[in-house]
């Protein structure tokens, strides 16, 4: 029998089992992998989750401190030119109708306004809206009644809003709440961006699968299919890269995000948040500040086809700026009002209608912020000397200053029409002619407005804050000041005649008259009106530089000058600020009065945090101020800036001081009113040589800004120990007021000249022979 083969079953079983040990592995990883992947996902989704709350309950957004300019008190009897007032309103935003029936409103008469002001909440109470009906008779404001017409005695418009202080991002916008919105704009947002957007869990599978489709058939990421949650995800939380990482990012936390959130917290995150303009490097964001730029106007004030054109500019801010590409953002803009009546959200007739209206952005030059870089650069350096720059970029501080926008706007216009005339007389020598002009309140030391170059707007240089140039003659009150100081009076007898000063290095200083003459005694009142140099630098030599450096840190002066002779006629280099520090004191009876251009700064509820208070300190007697405003009084009525009244009236009594630098590099002239003080310089940044004087070139611009401001005169303090006498002008001595050649000038008492002129002594001769023979 043959035998029976044994069966191979243990390599047969072997490649039974095999295929299943492999699979059963092969699941146990798989599942492994998932579960690692799903422990992974967990955690992702938890730190995904904890940056979605984080963020969206903690502080949104770095928000910029917002400076704001002074707001405009209406009383009546106040002088207010009518011009310079609609030009302030219709910078704020004021829209000219026939009927002003809501906040931001104006009804223009030949004689009345009806102005509805929009309100404000200002640091010391909330100011409603109110309609106001002003009466004017001239330039004064005769009247103010309210609605039942009731009279008012005292209203504010809001203030203008300069500008702000960036985070490092250069983010700006004005923060609105979700009420504030146009109910139009709701629509346009839901209607062109996201007609689910109620129904939604943060992202649209149809939205999604759309776009997927579209990148398939273009071979690349060209849509995203985005909700306004993934929308406000991208600009909030990520970037804007077109990638599918970022895409694959963006979709667990929209959802997160509409799961957390009530629909209406995130709708109102996203109207902050959305990107909708670029202004220099200024990033514009949300719809309150995008109204704002694009048509001077709050949110809630804006009308159909405004909206309409804000909600289409979503889609590509640039590729539909309507400044830059009006036609294509007016389609855009009509695309939004064709949708919104085809949804049913408006009438036929208000698309009609709107569609007739032009886009009606402002231009950007016409709008206030961002037209005043030099004094916001005052009072950003202002602000750092007490607060951390991620204060300022990032906790909405609300800063309130002394800019006048109305002054600010005459002074721009007095710099570049002067220049313009300047440049027309002179030609090519003067074409790139520069200046820089500070202009405050010469009793309180508030900063009403600066100019830092011819264009206002330009965000460079600062010449009224870093130009510093030899002030020259600018300095002669601080020298007479410190002889007056010393014993001299005005009536003082100075020589002018050459003078030869040796220096250490073995050289001389041998200074001359501008004219090169020498005018031999002269009164010490006439040298500083005519500016001579030569009794300038006998009198400074006489008194001694420290003293005269001393009475020009009293006076306001913060750097150490150089102890040199030609400090005496203006050598140092000062800025125009610096200057206007110096004449603040004289025009203020010496008191020293710190210029201020911030008043108040609070923080984002409106809590006060700093307060900028008046301070003064006396730092020259009020006696011998008077003795020096007298004499720069005379500079204008006889001396070099003569000139100024040929503009202005006799009656508005001026003082001031011009200065020409050595070589004719730097035309200067400081001067003040009752109310107004301003330091002018003009030059050439390359330091070339003028073709004219102080007198030729800065007198001319001040003067200009005068007669556009209309201020009140002069009106020189005369303390209890001055006394006035007849002076007669070629010996210095007393006189009598019959007599030729002679005028009154002030003394402080006991000082008046013993000697009496011989006018005087013949007269009081005849009066004793008459009392003589009348008692004979």
């Amino acid at each position: 029998m043959a035998k029976k083969r044994a069966p191979k079953s243990s390599s047969r079983g072997k490649s039974v089992k095999k295929p299943r040990s492999f699979l059963k592995k092969l699941f146990i990883f798989l599942f492994k992998l998932s579960l690692l992947g799903i422990v992974i996902g967990g955690i992702g989704l938890i730190y995904l989750d904890v940056q979605v709350k984080q963020k969206f309950e903690g502080k949104r957004w770095a928000l910029p401190a917002k400076v704001y300019a002074r707001p405009l008190e209406l009383y009546p009897g106040q002088v207010l030119d009518r011009q310079a007032f609609k030009a302030e309103l219709k910078g704020l935003g004021y829209r000219f109708v026939n009927r002003a029936d809501k906040p931001g409103m104006v009804e223009w008469a030949s004689s009345r306004a009806r102005v509805y002001t929009r309100g404000f909440s200002f640091p010391d109470a909330d100011e409603s809206a109110q309609r106001l009906l002003l009466t004017f008779r001239g330039d004064q404001l005769a009247s103010i009644k309210d609605d039942r017409g009731q009279p008012v005695n005292l209203s504010r418009l809001e203030p203008i809003l300069i500008g702000g202080i960036y985070p490092r991002d250069n983010e700006d916008r004005d923060l609105i709440r979700l009420d504030q919105a146009p109910q139009y704009l709701i629509d346009a947002l839901i209607q062109i961006e996201d007609r689910d957007y109620y129904e939604h869990f943060g992202i649209s599978l149809r939205g999604i699968a759309r776009a997927m489709w579209v990148n398939i058939k273009a071979k690349r990421f060209v849509q995203g299919g985005s909700t306004l949650t993934q929308q406000l995800i991208k600009n909030f939380y990520l970037t804007s890269d077109r990638t599918l990482a970022r895409k694959l990012m963006e979709i667990p936390m929209a959802v997160l995000l509409d799961l957390h959130y009530d629909k209406d917290e995130i709708l109102e995150a996203y109207l902050n948040e959305v990107y909708l303009g670029q202004s220099g490097a200024r990033a514009v964001h949300g719809f309150g500040l995008a109204s704002q730029y694009y048509f001077a106007q709050p949110i809630h004030e804006l009308k159909l086809h405004q909206v309409a054109l804000l909600a289409g500019m979503v889609k590509g801010p640039s590729y539909y700026d309507p400044r830059r590409q009006p036609e294509r953002a007016k389609k855009r803009r009509d695309l939004v009002l064709k949708v919104l009546q085809e949804q049913g959200a408006i009438s036929m007739k208000q698309r009609l209608d709107a569609e007739k209206q032009p886009l009606g952005v402002v231009k950007q030059k016409s709008l206030h912020k961002g037209g005043y870089p030099a004094y916001l650069d005052l009072v950003k350096r202002q602000l750092r000397e007490e607060y951390p720059e991620e204060v300022l970029s990032s906790e909405g501080l609300r800063v309130f200053t002394s800019l006048d926008p109305m002054v600010q706007a005459n002074t721009a216009a007095a710099l570049t029409q002067t220049i313009a005339k300047l440049q027309k007389r002179y030609g090519k020598p003067v074409i790139d002619l520069q200046g820089g002009i500070v202009v405050t309140d010469p009793q309180t030391g508030e900063v009403l407005a600066l100019v830092g170059g011819r264009n206002a707007r330009y965000q460079g240089f600062n010449r009224a804050l870093d130009a510093r140039r030899p002030i020259g003659s600018l300095v002669k009150p601080a020298v007479f000041l410190a002889g007056l100081e010393e014993g001299y009076t005005l009536s003082t007898m100075l020589d002018d005649q050459p003078i030869s000063v040796p220096l250490s290095d073995g050289s001389s200083w041998v200074p001359q008259n501008f004219d090169r003459v020498s005018h031999g005694k002269v009164p010490l009142y006439l040298s500083l009106a005519k500016s001579y140099n030569q009794s300038t630098a006998q009198l400074g030599m006489d008194v001694g530089l420290s003293n005269v450096i001393d009475l020009l840190e009293r006076l306001g002066i913060e750097r150490d000058p150089k102890p040199y002779p030609s400090l005496l006629l203006g050598a140092e280099s000062m800025s125009p600020f610096e200057i206007a520090a110096i004449y603040q004191t004289i025009a203020a009876n010496g008191f020293r009065t710190p210029m201020r251009a911030i008043r108040l700064v609070t923080d984002v509820e409106g809590n006060e945090l700093s307060r900028y208070p008046f301070e003064v300190k006396q730092v020259v007697s009020a006696e011998n101020m008077h003795l020096i405003q007298y004499a720069l009084q005379a500079v204008t009525r006889e001396g070099t800036g003569r000139y100024v009244y040929s503009r202005l009236p006799a009656g508005l009594n001026v003082a001031g001081k011009t200065g020409t630098s050595n070589d004719q590099r730097d035309s200067w002239f400081a001067g003040f009113a009752g109310d107004r003080l301003a330091v002018v310089w003009l030059g050439l940044d390359d330091n070339k040589k003028l073709p004219f004087t102080g007198s030729g070139g800065a007198l001319r611009v001040w003067t200009e800004l005068m007669v556009k401001e209309q201020p009140q005169p002069f009106m020189a303090y005369q303390p209890e120990d001055i006394e006035y006498h007849w002076i007669e002008e070629k010996t210095g001595r007393v006189a009598a007021e019959h007599c030729q050649g002679v005028r009154q000038l002030p003394f402080i008492k006991g000082t008046a000249p013993q000697e009496y002129a011989e006018c005087a002594n013949r007269q009081q001769s005849e009066s004793l022979d008459w009392f003589k023979q009348w008692f004979r």
